[in-house]
C-alpha cells in the first residue's frame, strides 16, 4: 500500500528502504519458525548489526552513527511493518543511553565503541521485581559496598534478552528505602559483566511466556561485583533509568505504529481479495469501516510520536508527550489487530498467516514497557494537575 506518509518529505527515507530492503531477507516464514521453536533471532540480529542500524543513537566518536532518535524509530516501524519484531533487539539502541549520558568517559570509551560495532551487546535492563512490579521505589535487590566491590543480592522478573547479551544494566537499592529522605533516593545503577557473573551468584531461569520474548528470571545470591560497575554517582539511579524511559516509549510508539500499518496492509489486502456470497468481503461497510477507523487512529497517534521524537532530539522535555505517544500508538496498533483478525475470520488464527503471532506480539505493548492505566495517571497528575492516584 502506498502511504503518504512516505512522500518525498521524509527525512528517513532512505533508512527506511534499507531496513526494508535488509527485513525482506527474513520473511515471515523465518519469524514463524522461531516463533514455534521459541528461538532467539540470532541471523536477523546479526544483519542489523552488520548494517549500522542498532548503533544509530551513539554518536560518531565512540563508532555509531550519531543520529537521533527520529532514526531510530523509523528502523523500529520499517522492522514491524515487514512482518518482523523489532523487540529481540531494540534494547540495543537505548540501554546504553545510561552510559552515554552518565557513565565515567573511561566506561564509555570502553564500552560504547565495542556495542556499536555488535563485539558486546547491551540489551538486558535489570529492573522489575515479583514483588514491586511498576512500584520501582520498592525493589528489594541490593547491592552493598564491601571494599572494592558491591555484593548483589535479589531477584528480578521480566529481564528480556539477558540470555543473548554480553552485559546488563542493573538497578539495586544501595541505601535502604526507609533510610533516605525521598523514596526514589538510595537506588544506583550498575553495568554487569554477565559472561563473568554467570555461575558465580548470577542464575538466569527462562520464562515460557505468550509471546518469543526472550525473557527471564534473574537472581543474584552474593554476587560479587567491581565497584567500577557503578554508573555515575551511588544513589542517584532512579532519576538515571527515569532519562532513558522517554526514548523507550517513543521507540517503543515507533513499533506499535509499524505494528499497525503491517495490520492494515494486511487486513486491507484480504478484504479486497476473499469472495464470499460472490463479493469481495472489502465491500461490505461492516469490513471497510472498522479498517478505515484503525487507519486514521494510527496516523493520528503517528503525529504524536512524531512530536514527541522531535522534542526529545530538541532536548525539550517530553515526558507528557512520550507518554502519550506510547498509550496512543499501542491502542492503535491492538486496535488494528482486532480488525485484521476479525477480517480473517477462522484463517487469521491458522499460523500461516502470521496474524496470529502479530496479534499476541502487539497485546504486549498495553502492558509493557509500562501499562496505559499508569500513563493515564501520568497524564491525570503531571499534565492536568489532578491529585495523585498512588
Amino acid at each position: 500500500m502506498n502511504h503518504d506518509y512516505l512522500g518525498k518529505d521524509d527525512p528517513y527515507a532512505d533508512i527506511r528502504e534499507s531496513v526494508q530492503k535488509l527485513c525482506a531477507d527474513f520473511p515471515g516464514e523465518y519469524w514463524r519458525q522461531l516463533d514455534a521453536e521459541r528461538a532467539y533471532p540470532t541471523s536477523f540480529v546479526q544483519a542489523l548489526t552488520d548494517s549500522g542500524f542498532l548503533s544509530v543513537l551513539i554518536p560518531e566518536e565512540y563508532g555509531g552513527a550519531g543520529l537521533g532518535v527520529g532514526a531510530a524509530a523509523a528502523i523500529l516501524e520499517e522492522i514491524q511493518k515487514s512482518g518482523g519484531n523489532g523487540g529481540a533487539c531494540h534494547a540495543q539502541m537505548y540501554i546504553m543511553g545510561t552510559v552515554l549520558r552518565h557513565g565515567s568517559e573511561e566506561q564509555k570509551q570502553t564500552y560504547l565503541p565495542k556495542i556499536a560495532s555488535g563485539e558486546l551487546r547491551l540489551q538486558a535492563f535489570g529492573v522489575t521485581e515479583p514483588t514491586s512490579g511498576t512500584d520501582t521505589t520498592r525493589i528489594r535487590t541490593t547491592a552493598v559496598r564491601d571494599g572494592d566491590e558491591y555484593v548483589v543480592n535479589g531477584q528480578k522478573v521480566w529481564t528480556s534478552r539477558i540470555a543473548h547479551s554480553d552485559l546488563m544494566l542493573l538497578l539495586a537499592r544501595t541505601t535502604p528505602r526507609d533510610q533516605v529522605e525521598k523514596r526514589h533516593q538510595g537506588m544506583s545503577v550498575f553495568l554487569i559483566d554477565i559472561r563473568e557473573a554467570q555461575g558465580k551468584g548470577l542464575t538466569i531461569r527462562p520464562i515460557r511466556a505468550m509471546i518469543n520474548h526472550s525473557t527471564t528470571e534473574v537472581f543474584f545470591d552474593d554476587l560479587r561485583i567491581p565497584a567500577d560497575s557503578l554508573i555515575g554517582e551511588e544513589g542517584k539511579g532512579f532519576r538515571y533509568i527515569l532519562d532513558g524511559m522517554n526514548a523507550e516509549r517513543i521507540l517503543v510508539a515507533a513499533e506499535c505504529i509499524g505494528d499497525a500499518r503491517w495490520f492494515i496492509d494486511k487486513a486491507s489486502a484480504y478484504a479486497a481479495e476473499r469472495q464470499v456470497f460472490g463479493r469481495p468481503i472489502g465491500q461490505n461497510q461492516g469490513i471497510q469501516f472498522p479498517i478505515a477507523r484503525a487507519y486514521a487512529q494510527t496516523e493520528a497517534a503517528d503525529l504524536m510520536v512524531k512530536r514527541a521524537a522531535h522534542l526529545f532530539e530538541a532536548g525539550v522535555p517530553c515526558g507528557a508527550e512520550a507518554n502519550m505517544a506510547k498509550l496512543l500508538a499501542s491502542e492503535a496498533s491492538w486496535q488494528a489487530a482486532d480488525t485484521c483478525l476479525q477480517t480473517h475470520g477462522g484463517f487469521g488464527f491458522a499460523e500461516e498467516y502470521d496474524v496470529e503471532r502479530k496479534f499476541r506480539e502487539t497485546r504486549l505493548y498495553q502492558v509493557a514497557p509500562i501499562s496505559t492505566n499508569l500513563i493515564l495517571s501520568y497524564v491525570a497528575e503531571h499534565v492536568l494537575g489532578l491529585p495523585r492516584s498512588y
